[in-house]
């Protein structure tokens, strides 16, 4: 029981209060994510950063990411669905499971249900701006890591391309995958539980989002493109994913309901009540 989920943002931390050092979370740990501090004598893992996402501020590596290759954004799930996604028996339709699970936050419907459980407007106003509800959801160029481990990760990755993918952008073909540094297949069997033709949908788009730019910088049509993807979206494409400012990159709703000055009684800046006169 020392392994635990946030219910305020879903962030897992390991309690140091309740863990007892027998280590036996590290092993069983699908990520190999979890380590053993020999000074403290307890299990670690990722804090993901959260007094700096509770200020509203990105984890420290995606802010000091050289690359601008990370992204952080609200995502609104339905929790009923989540145990069905677990059980499911094909593992490479695990993935199009996931997806049902996303909600749409400008659903009224689910706007309407997301006040119902007390969610602050400010974190529904993040979901509704949520970059990465844009990159999973909505363009569906995102994908979970080893989706069949049926964790029902919430950190995504877009699959890398291949420098040889440069020469077939006018092909229709994809190169053989022992010729491509960065197989398909490989690729596949972390993020799509082997089935390859998720991957090269996937890096179709992100080809597509080239050839338009290059049609769009040269005065050229793109109709060609806007038929598939509809008017603009491969532009909304490449701003996100190759000029995004600071703020299109991150989207964090601050803290959660609790006024100013209750949290300064919480963090006892004044002292604690009852303790006047020391504690």
């Amino acid at each position: 029981g020392a392994i635990y989920k946030r219910d305020e943002d879903g962030v897992v931390l390991v309690s140091q209060d309740i863990c007892r050092g027998w280590r036996h979370c590290i092993p069983s740990c699908p990520y190999k994510k979890v380590f053993y501090n020999w000074e403290t004598n307890k299990a670690e893992k990722c804090i993901f950063c959260y007094p700096r996402v509770e200020n509203g501020l990105p984890t420290i590596c995606s802010e000091t990411c050289v690359g601008r290759i990370r992204y952080m954004g609200v995502l609104f799930y339905d929790m009923d669905k989540v145990d069905e996604v677990t059980h499911t028996e094909n593992p490479q339709d695990i993935y199009g499971k996931m997806l049902d699970v996303l909600l749409d936050p400008n659903d009224p419907a689910v706007v309407e249900e997301a006040k119902k459980q007390g969610i602050p407007d400010q974190w529904i106003a993040a979901a509704q701006d949520s970059p990465v509800y844009r990159l999973v959801k909505e363009w569906q160029i995102a994908l979970p890591l080893h989706a069949e481990y049926r964790t029902v990760p919430m950190v995504w990755y877009i699959p890398p391309m291949s420098p040889i993918l440069r020469r077939m952008e006018a092909q229709t073909e994809f190169p053989d995958t022992l010729s491509m540094r960065i197989p398909i297949a490989y690729m596949a069997q972390l993020f799509s539980a082997g089935n390859e033709d998720v991957i090269r949908r996937v890096l179709r788009k992100l080809l597509d989002v080239r050839g338009y730019m290059r049609l769009r910088e040269t005065k050229k049509s793109t109709a060609q493109y806007d038929t598939i993807y509809g008017e603009n979206t491969l532009y909304d494409m490449f701003r996100l994913l190759s000029i995004a400012k600071y703020r299109d990159r991150f989207n964090i709703p601050t803290g959660n309901n609790v006024s100013r000055e209750d949290k300064e009684v919480l963090q006892g800046a004044d002292g604690f009540p009852g303790c006047e006169g020391g504690c």
